[in-house]
């Protein structure tokens, strides 16, 4: 009988185990950044292709903001848990576009989005030229909303 304690520990960790799994960070869904801007990131397809909308709490410009639209990947090599992504936001109230590239991480049991962004303005000229990207970095976390 002292024998079989052994094995039945390593079989009942076998069968367990499974449900401990890690937690996915999961990008659908709506998420806030630290400047307040909000956005929604609809299912991610088969091939890590996901669409949105981006409501932004800061501008350069003076025009009104409006609900801008979104576009883009994520990683989806061996269905890691903490994936790498990148969207682009086509701004619907500026001549500019920015692109966002980041990692989904589980932290202390919630999901965040790090992110760095280039934000590219049209100017009028070639000389304006190095006046018309920049860059930056948010730190979106889930909307309590989503459960």
């Amino acid at each position: 009988m002292v024998q079989t304690t052994p094995f039945l520990l390593v079989l009942s960790l076998a069968l367990v185990a499974p449900g401990l799994s890690v937690r996915k960070c999961v990008l659908t869904g709506h998420w806030t950044n630290d400047l307040g801007s909000n956005m929604t990131i609809g299912p991610v397809n088969g091939k890590g292709d996901f669409a949105g909308s981006y409501h932004t709490a800061v501008t350069y410009t003076t025009n009104k903001i409006q609900l801008s639209p979104l576009q883009g990947s994520q990683h989806r090599t061996n269905q890691k848990s903490q994936p790498t992504f990148g969207f682009t936001v086509n701004w619907s109230f500026s001549d500019s576009v920015t692109v966002f590239t980041g990692q989904c991480f589980i932290d202390k049991g919630k999901e965040v989005l790090k992110t760095m962004w280039l934000l590219r303005s049209r100017v009028d000229n070639i000389n304006d030229d190095w006046k018309a990207t920049m860059v930056g970095m948010n730190v979106f976390t889930r909307l309590h909303s989503d459960k």
